[in-house]
């Protein structure tokens, strides 16, 4: 017997969360032989064909009109350990079109109604196109959604440089060559105890080796644990303090 789900959330938008879910999980398959589709395999391919174009500008144009949305499972964790956390201040970077982002939007609302504190989930896309997508989305679920998001639209390391509040938590779900250069724009805003959370991270271990060394070098105050979800997660504890 399945566990209910341990979202909060009107049935109209948890049917609309499972029907995204599952188009994710069909356009990946159509991608992938491997059920899962990793940046650094599909560059591979593109540049193993004879292309006169640019592999990184081929991977983007396949994946213009693809979902390929965080796993289900791992939105659900993201969700309850912004409610354990208490967290308000999101910043998520690859928002696609924005299915994770709704678990981040009704995350924070529970927290923020907790509290009685202020927060913002500050999502990061590209593509103009992807935007208007998940906007369509976001609407569909309505204000307890739409009003906690700040869309920033266009390269993430110029969108996230100003503007940050306090960030209590950091969902890195990106093109892995860009994941470092990410945290190290949004460290500085990062609050003792935030978390920062890296999907793929045992798949996609190559990929990634620059951010889990700069994570798990003791004089960066981060402390670090893979969680046994498909393919990895990793959880990033930052305590600064620990370098002092």
């Amino acid at each position: 017997m399945s566990s209910p789900s341990p979202i909060t959330a009107p049935p109209h938008l948890l049917h609309l969360l499972s029907q995204l879910h599952q188009t994710s999980l069909e356009q990946e398959a159509a991608i992938s032989k491997k059920g899962k589709v990793f940046s650094a395999d599909v560059l591979g391919d593109l540049e193993d064909k004879s292309s006169a174009s640019n592999p990184k500008d081929d991977f983007d144009r396949l994946m213009l009109d693809k979902f390929i949305a965080l796993d289900e499972d791992k939105c659900q964790f993201t969700y309850q350990l912004i409610n354990a956390m208490g967290a308000t201040n999101v910043v998520e970077a690859g928002t696609s079109f924005g299915v994770s982002t709704i678990y981040l939007a009704l995350a924070i609302a529970r927290t923020k109604a907790a509290t009685g504190k202020s927060g913002v989930v500050i999502a990061t896309e590209k593509e103009k196109e992807k935007a208007a997508i998940a906007r369509t989305y976001w609407a569909q679920c309505g204000p307890v959604v739409e009003q906690e998001i700040d869309l920033r639209e266009g390269d993430l390391l110029e969108t996230l440089k100003d503007g940050l509040p306090q960030v209590d938590l950091l969902l890195l779900d990106i093109w892995s060559a860009l994941a470092l250069p990410t945290l190290k724009t949004v460290l500085p805003r990062l609050r003792p105890g935030a978390v920062v959370l890296t999907d793929n991270t045992i798949s996609g271990a190559a990929g990634y080796a620059d951010l889990l060394a700069f994570l798990r070098a003791p004089e960066n105050g981060f402390q670090n644990m893979t969680l046994p979800f498909t393919n990895g997660f990793e959880m990033s504890v930052y305590r600064p303090e620990l370098t002092q």
